[in-house]
């Protein structure tokens, strides 16, 4: 199971590079049939915070700066809030408005414009850390928001990861407020941290080859079908 969990952070990994979302939510399904909630968040978290890391240092130049800012300052809201109530609210609730919201941002466009950038992100930030702390994988909500506003797939794929590093690092604090205890896990998370690492520097030279018209298709695609799923399993199916 140690090997074959290192070898599935890869894979999610470079999924997660070629896609520009999916990866994060591909793991947090197959932790999630591993590990209790308790584990299988915070565990996911890290994993998740090595693998978009090792993206913002292989594809700096191309991160989209000016969002950075509001959507840390909407983040660290989320968190406080997210972490107070960690325990209120039932995840299939969650879950559901997350693939709902998903849904609409991804298929109307002008949605994703609407207000300043600034407060889009802000908004955003906050919500993607909220819902971060119940259903750890909120990818699928963030980027369709940076897919509105990136001129390039590698604009994309950098924005999104340095936005969800910020995502997964307020999570931590806010789990470390919380008294998760992962230690008996670290050989764990550093074997698929390593993996996820590697695999998202092959994924960033693969990327440079890759048809935009390509990239956004099956963007759009997974998305759709991640969405659809995450209502399905809110219905209770």
């Amino acid at each position: 199971m140690f090997w074959g969990l290192t070898l599935f952070a890869a894979f999610t990994a470079f999924v997660g590079i070629a896609t520009g979302a999916a990866g994060g939510l591909v793991m947090m399904v197959g932790l999630a049939t591993i590990f209790p909630p308790v584990i299988s968040i915070p565990l996911h978290t890290v994993v998740q915070l090595g693998g978009n890391g090792s993206r913002i240092i292989f594809m700096w130049k191309y991160i989209m700066r000016p969002v950075l800012v509001p959507f840390i300052l909407g983040g660290i809201l989320g968190g406080i809030i997210g972490a107070n109530i960690f325990i209120s609210l039932p995840v299939a609730v969650l879950q559901g408005l997350l693939g709902v919201s998903v849904l609409i941002f991804l298929w109307m466009p002008s949605m994703n414009q609407i207000g300043g950038r600034r407060h889009r992100f802000a908004v955003i930030g906050f919500f993607a850390t909220f819902l971060g702390v119940f259903v750890s994988a909120t990818g699928t909500l963030v980027a369709p928001f940076v897919a509105s506003e990136a001129p390039d797939r590698r604009n994309h794929v950098a924005t999104f990861s340095a936005l969800m590093a910020i995502v997964h690092i307020l999570k931590l604090i806010a789990f470390g407020f919380l008294g998760f205890a992962l230690a008996a896990y670290l050989p764990l998370m550093l074997s698929m941290v390593t993996a996820a690492v590697a695999a998202s520097y092959i994924g960033s030279k693969a990327l440079d080859h890759m048809k935009e018209r390509n990239f956004r298709i099956i963007f759009k695609t997974i998305c759709t079908v991640l969405a659809l799923r995450l209502i399905w399993i809110a219905l209770g199916f």
